[in-house]
């Protein structure tokens, strides 16, 4: 019977170059952030609509009127709402809605991006939606969904094709077509779209085009300068908000959260 040296198959194991993905992630086969995140959302939709007790009113709960982006309520410190309100929905088509289009992305996609950098991508764009709402957008809006991530990763894809000269013809129509919804349907938040879509674009970007010398650390860059792009664009808009007086106030019905003007 023959025999290995165990030292001997560790070293090999060292030297042999693994696979990497186009953008230098590790090589995975099946998805898994994907589903996570889609599974976070149903759990989080599960928890307001058991709240409420109701499924279509899911909005009449304490975990949405705490995790909404509700532009005075940030402006007073409660900074968790940019990110938290990309996981809370308004009713089930809404919800599905989004965890369609996120499984359709995301399958895709994190296979070419790799899961940490696919999180990274789906993250930012969540947050970019958020932070462009909250500093361009009115400041009595009530926002919340998953849209400004998905539209991140339909920017995401836009830059994988234009990496891999590919023809960006049919995501570019599907673009296109999203924005034309968001600007004719009432109550969808066009800036929170358009700001994720610019995020998922721009982190992408930085991914894929890094140099491959020191790719890992180029790529960090990129990361965190656009994290802290959006991040100086907040106490801007604080500021105009605090100095027009705006706080939020529990309203009558004990239930939602009203806006008052000190």
């Amino acid at each position: 019977m023959g025999y290995q040296c165990v030292d001997c198959v560790r070293e090999g194991q060292r030297t042999v170059r693994r696979p990497t993905t186009v953008a230098g992630g590790r090589v995975t086969g099946t998805p898994l952030v994907t589903p996570v995140l889609m599974a976070l959302n149903v759990i989080v939709f599960v928890i307001t609509a058991a709240q409420a007790g109701s499924v279509g009113d899911n909005q009449d709960s304490s975990l949405f009127n705490t995790w909404t982006l509700l532009p005075p309520a940030v402006a007073n410190g409660e900074f968790w709402r940019l990110l938290t309100s990309g996981f809370l929905h308004f009713g089930p088509a809404h919800l599905v809605l989004n965890m369609l289009a996120l499984w359709m992305l995301g399958r895709e996609l994190e296979p070419v991006l790799g899961r940490v950098r696919f999180s990274a991508v789906y993250l930012l764009s969540l947050l970019g939606g958020g932070v462009t709402a909250y500093v361009f957008g009115a400041a009595f809006s009530n926002v919340a969904g998953a849209s400004g991530a998905i539209f991140g990763l339909m920017g995401a894809m836009l830059v994988v094709l234009l990496r891999r000269r590919s023809s960006p013809g049919p995501v570019m129509t599907i673009i296109a077509l999203n924005v034309f919804i968001s600007i004719t349907v009432p109550g969808i938040s066009l800036l929170g779209h358009l700001g994720g879509l610019v995020v998922g674009a721009l982190v992408t970007a930085g991914l894929l085009y890094a140099p491959r010398e020191r790719r890992n650390a180029w790529q960090a860059g990129a990361v965190v300068a656009l994290l802290l792009v959006l991040l100086s664009l907040v106490p801007v808009r604080n500021a105009q908000l605090l100095d027009a007086g705006l706080h939020v106030v529990p309203c009558r019905d004990g239930v939602h959260v009203c806006i008052g003007v000190r």
